[in-house]
């Protein structure tokens, strides 16, 4: 699906007019009109705040372009698990358990979040030395464990 047709689902599921999404946007009725026709597209400024009206990444709000995955433990992310920061806009970085509010839940190491992840795989039926072979592999790309 093309952004036009996401956002205009969006706004009729959450039962708002075009002048009530323009009026918390702060654009014209005629702005929100022109991204539903497939006219024109909101700048990125928009989109963000799009993101955060419908509790939506900005990845779905797109089409969902990309597989977004946490950069912390891996897990693979959908907007029902997104975290979020203070102002309450979606994070596309990381998971809820991971990150929330604009900060880290836990101040662990790379090697504790591998024993954490190994520990909820292999208790989700997963042989424990095939979870740990994975998360492994994992962890060092992800960009939280890459800053050092």
């Amino acid at each position: 699906m093309e952004f036009k047709d996401i956002f205009a689902q969006l706004r009729e599921n959450a039962r708002l007019s075009q002048s009530d999404v323009a009026e918390r946007l702060f654009v014209t009725r005629q702005a929100v009109s022109r991204w539903e026709c497939g006219e024109t597209m909101p700048n990125t400024a928009t989109l963000a705040q799009i993101s955060k009206l419908f509790n939506v990444s900005i990845n779905t709000l797109l089409g969902s372009p990309r597989q977004l995955c946490c950069q912390s433990c891996g897990m693979p992310l959908s907007d029902d698990i997104l975290s979020h920061e203070l102002d309450g806009t979606p994070n596309e970085d990381y998971c809820q358990w991971c990150y929330s509010d604009g900060a880290f839940v836990t101040d662990c190491t790379m090697e504790e979040m591998l024993e954490t992840c190994v520990g909820i795989m292999s208790g989700q039926g997963m042989p424990e030395a095939a979870a740990r072979e994975h998360m492994t592999a994992i962890l060092p790309k992800l960009s939280r464990w890459q800053r050092g």
